[in-house]
């Protein structure tokens, strides 16, 4: 056996261990993915923030916007 040959074996060792690692790193990640029935719930999501009188009047206009461009088309 050479020395090409030798190196050849191990790079193909070195190469298959870090493809199969990182399919079942893909395997488990997408198992994870099913097991998530809800999202948990934060703080945030918990309390609901004030609100805030210049948003309420952003959110206005936009809705305004959107119904003058869907009556339009």
């Amino acid at each position: 056996m050479n020395m090409n040959q030798l190196i050849d074996m191990i790079v193909r060792t070195v190469i298959r261990r870090a493809v199969n690692s990182g399919v079942n790193a893909g395997f488990d990640a997408v198992s994870k993915l099913g097991q998530k029935n809800e999202p948990e719930r934060t703080r945030t999501d918990q309390v609901k923030p004030q609100s805030d009188p210049e948003r309420e009047k952003l959110r206005a206009m936009r809705q305004a916007r959107r119904a003058a461009r869907s009556s339009q088309g």
